[in-house]
């Protein structure tokens, strides 16, 4: 029997975990689960580069995992587990650190927003953060990354980074490729249709945890445009708005653009806004239960990121091990 090649992917609990999150990614890792080895971790690590409250980021990081579980990943065929539970993760970033270059990393998308949005605060971390993405991946010999088209930087990075080490000591890390899906791979923000749907703009942005009432109110203030006859058609770049509504309603219903554009022709945006809005519920309703009662049960949780834990360290400290011994490190 052919062994499966491994996955791995990580979200930041910095925020609630909202519908790009979901029909960009979680919902895609759950359909892999029977051809791929899945390894998906909360990364509380990254977290920290942006100052956090201590309470409000323990009480997001077990609302991701209920969410995960509630999204479909079945604990029991998948390992789900908390960054800062592996310590191998930080003991690899100090080592990649010293492999990736000053340049490569003011280079990096991420740091240049994040230090022009939080000014007061540009830290080191948040400029090294490539070398603790490197790890995460790099720990766990990862064949594939699930990433969206705008990630794809830091998949290369690490790539760059594991060739330069293997080059100096052999055949040490797996080389890892991104892995990008093709529908609903990017999900933009329902009040600024030309940037991605995002936490830091909540009124474009619908969260998993949202009320029904809170889901329909944002959708129906949805930001389409001016066209005469309202009428739904894709076309990502003078309708950028609508083409987001019917990117979401085939992600949630399965529909094609073609059937969608058949199923509102003639009935515009006021019949069209609303009725993505109580598919996104529909879709949405089954997950929010089962978070809520999985929240309920602190024990099982925990049960869940302990065992998550065991199991992603076993494989983290095999290969830590043996960086250890390719850079010198006299072992324990």
């Amino acid at each position: 029997m052919e062994e499966k090649k491994r996955m791995l992917s990580g979200i930041q609990p910095s925020g609630e975990l909202h519908l790009g999150n979901y029909l960009g990614a979680i919902k895609n890792w759950a359909d892999r689960v029977n051809d791929y080895e899945c390894y998906y971790f909360m990364a509380d690590l990254h977290t920290i580069t942006v100052r956090q409250d201590p309470a409000e980021l323990r009480k997001r990081t077990l609302t991701q995992l209920a969410l995960y579980i509630a999204c479909g990943l079945d604990p029991e065929k998948n390992t789900l587990f908390i960054q800062s539970h592996v310590p191998a993760h930080a003991q690899l970033a100090w080592i990649l650190n010293c492999y990736v270059m000053f340049g490569e990393l003011s280079r990096m998308t991420q740091f240049k927003d994040k230090s022009a949005k939080h000014s007061d605060n540009v830290n080191a971390g948040l400029f090294t953060y490539p070398a603790l993405m490197a790890a995460d991946i790099l720990l766990y010999q990862a064949d594939y990354v699930p990433v969206g088209e705008d990630q794809k930087q830091h998949v290369e990075i690490t790539r760059d980074i594991a060739n330069r080490f293997n080059g100096i000591y052999g055949n040490v890390f797996k080389m890892p490729e991104p892995l990008i899906s093709k529908i609903g791979a990017r999900i933009y923000c329902l009040a600024s249709p030309e940037s991605k749907m995002s936490k830091s703009a909540p009124g474009g942005c619908v969260f998993l945890m949202d009320k029904p009432e809170d889901i329909a109110r944002k959708f129906k203030r949805a930001v389409t445009d001016s066209e005469v006859g309202h009428c739904v058609y894709f076309d990502k770049e003078k309708k950028p708005g609508v083409s987001n509504l019917m990117n979401i309603y085939s992600s949630v219903t399965g529909k094609t653009f073609e059937e969608i554009e058949k199923e509102f022709d003639g009935k515009g945006y006021g019949v069209f806004k609303p009725a993505v809005g109580e598919a996104v519920i529909e879709s949405l309703r089954p997950i929010r239960e089962k978070a809520l009662e999985l929240l309920a049960d602190k024990s099982y949780l925990e049960n869940v990121y302990k065992e998550g834990a065991k199991k992603a360290s076993y494989i983290a400290e095999k290969t830590l091990a043996k960086v250890y011994k390719k850079v010198g490190f006299i072992p324990r």
